[in-house]
């Protein structure tokens, strides 16, 4: 059970992580800085150094948060008694549709070319489906809908399926005027011409 210092801790923590996350979505990654973040609190910049060593650390925790909102979203997907194919279907469904909750975050996260941001959004180098879990639980998908397929392949096609839900996201999120039932129509003709057809 936590004491009351923990959960004081855990609580500044989380505001200092949502401040920064409000500003990355604002500004952008580059503009993210400890006295914005300070501002935005209302908090010295002294107060934020007692919680994190520096705005890596928080931008680390920022992305790792982000992160495991799609692995959340992609793993607690309700798949137990679904064929391999619904599965599939239900997971790439749940990512895109999570992606577009937090669009000004994902955009700003997945257009970012800084290092640190790269070693949580990139995902299209050899092996990557062995190391990140989101493309894990795709790749294993996968492999379940097509047990002969070579392992490369399957790693192969999950990249391109992430990659091509991904543009599917970014003009989704860019064009605004895309109405809910419109949306549907667009991510239900993603998955049967490129998740089913793959």
């Amino acid at each position: 059970m936590q004491t009351r210092r923990e959960k004081e801790i855990k609580a500044m923590k989380e505001l200092i992580i949502s401040a920064a996350g409000e500003i990355i979505s604002e500004e952008g990654f580059d503009n993210l800085s400890i006295r914005k973040i300070a501002g935005r609190i209302e908090y010295s910049p002294s107060i934020i150094y007692h919680y994190f060593k520096d705005k890596d650390e928080i931008l680390n925790n920022v992305m790792r948060t982000g992160y495991m909102k799609i692995v959340g979203a992609v793993s607690k997907t309700d798949i137990e008694n679904l064929t391999p194919m619904e599965k599939l279907i239900r997971m790439t469904r749940s990512y895109i549709e999570e992606a577009l909750k937090m669009h000004d975050e994902f955009l700003t996260a997945q257009m970012n070319k800084d290092p640190q941001v790269l070693r949580y959004t990139s995902y299209l180098y050899k092996g990557a489906s062995k190391e990140k879990t989101a493309l894990s639980v795709l790749y294993k998908c996968l492999k379940e809908v097509h047990p002969d397929m070579d392992d490369d392949i399957a790693e192969l096609k999950s990249q391109i399926i992430a990659a091509s839900a991904m543009g599917l996201i970014f003009k989704i999120i860019t064009e605004k005027h895309i109405d809910a039932n419109q949306r549907q129509r667009l991510i239900n003709c993603f998955i049967e011409e490129v998740v089913i057809k793959i």
